[in-house]
């Protein structure tokens, strides 16, 4: 028999046996879990690879693979190889929700690079004035004077709202931050976020998703400094003056599974990276750890459950199947690369443009621009990531010995982290 031959028989054998070795090890427990969650309120985008347009949980479990955590209730969740980009189970990845603080991570993403840390800057009442009432802050005080790295420290460890408005008029007010948080977005993209204000406090209209969380996570631990205030559990921010001499007070981090406090123990090889909660998108967390030399990626997004720090506890359960389930499970979906990086590919399906929301002029507009070019980029044609992804499934099931896999590796400073 011709080679050729044999490979396709042996391909399709194997595609009809992975409904079998790749599916949930308990269907009835995932619909059951999933009928104890509100739908998703829209069609989800399907960036990544069509399962992560599913609503209710994905995952596809091999041989020996350990099942979910049972008691999961976030509305949106995702876990995935941070290097790889392999997403290994999500739940309602794309579902558009209030991101809360963690949106804080898309803002230093855009904003970081821009400004030198030791640059240093008095803050005027103006600076201030537009932090929204009941804001999560610092302690940062107009006529006082801080270095951007200060400030930076209050934006990561204390999730201070005053830090952020002071850096975004730095970088050219609060405007022209959003519209370059929009623009990056979209070169990320990470089409289910809409941005308006770069803190992340509630606003009308205001989402983003598990997915597009994960990838901001993603390509701020590229680089240095976001990878070094992540991981910061404690840190002395600037105060008053006593006798001509400028005091300092101690900030942690309030990540609990980088300190561990109320009752949760710091995560085993944590890294960072960002949590959040308002009254519109209650808790939500995206963290990074490594475990025997793996790197993974966990977001969860507002847990209904009434246990404390129930955010903390489910992406602690993940991460913990994760580093269990590696090399065990087929990926349902990947997590993009940007659109200029080399490993880019087009994205097909829905969710082709950011979500839209009100905001200044040129926000809009850019936001308008931004997606007529991906929507322009997308219709010249290319290859599904979800045929992708599950051709390369079913090439490894049939035994094939040339896999391109492309990695887009963490670089070395998360990988060594102490464990504690």
């Amino acid at each position: 028999m011709p080679a050729l031959k044999k490979i396709a028989l042996t391909v399709i054998s194997a595609a009809l046996l992975s409904g079998f070795v790749v599916g949930p090890a308990s269907a009835d427990d995932k619909d059951k879990a999933d009928a104890k969650q509100p739908p998703p309120t829209a069609d989800m985008s399907t960036v990544g690879g069509e399962r992560l347009g599913e609503a209710g949980t994905q995952v596809s479990l091999g041989p020996g693979a350990p099942v979910l955590p049972k008691e999961l209730t976030g509305r949106s969740w995702i876990v995935a190889d941070a290097e790889s980009g392999d997403v290994l189970a999500a739940h309602n990845a794309h579902w558009r929700l209030p991101p809360a603080s963690t949106l804080k991570m898309l803002f230093a993403d855009t904003v970081l690079p821009s400004l030198p840390k030791n640059q240093s800057v008095t803050v005027t009442d103006a600076q201030l004035a537009d932090v929204g009432a009941g804001s999560s802050l610092v302690g940062v005080k107009e006529d006082h004077t801080y270095t951007v790295h200060d400030l930076w420290l209050g934006v990561f460890l204390r999730s201070g709202n005053d830090a952020v408005h002071v850096l975004a008029d730095l970088f050219g007010g609060i405007p022209a931050t959003v519209t370059a948080m929009q623009k990056h977005a979209v070169e990320l993209q990470a089409l289910d976020t809409t941005v308006v204000s770069p803190d992340g406090y509630d606003a009308d209209r205001q989402v983003s998703s598990a997915y597009d969380l994960t990838l901001f996570a993603r390509n701020g631990l590229q680089k240095k400094d976001f990878r070094e205030y992540a991981a910061t559990a404690t840190a002395d921010f600037p105060g008053g003056e006593e006798d001509g001499k400028r005091e300092t007070f101690q900030i942690q981090n309030t990540n609990r599974l980088l300190t561990g406090d109320a009752g949760i123990a710091p995560y085993d090889g944590i890294a960072g990276v960002k949590n959040g909660y308002t009254s519109q998108a209650g808790n939500t967390f995206t963290g990074v750890a490594e475990r025997g030399g793996r790197v993974l990626l966990v977001t969860v997004m507002n847990p209904e459950s009434d246990e404390s720090h129930a955010v903390y506890k489910e992406a602690a359960s993940l991460l913990d199947w994760g580093f269990a389930a590696d090399g065990k499970v087929a990926p349902v979906g990947e997590l993009v690369a940007p659109r200029s990086s080399d490993a880019a590919e087009p994205v097909p399906g829905k969710g082709a443009e950011p979500a839209t929301g009100p905001g200044s002029g040129s926000g809009a507009q850019a936001r308008a621009a931004a997606s007529a070019e991906v929507a322009a980029e997308q219709r010249s044609g290319g290859v599904g990531i979800a045929l992708a992804v599950a051709g390369g499934f079913l090439v490894l099931l049939a035994g094939g010995v040339f896999v391109v896999n492309r990695r887009w590796p963490l670089p070395d400073l998360v990988r060594r982290l102490p464990r504690r």
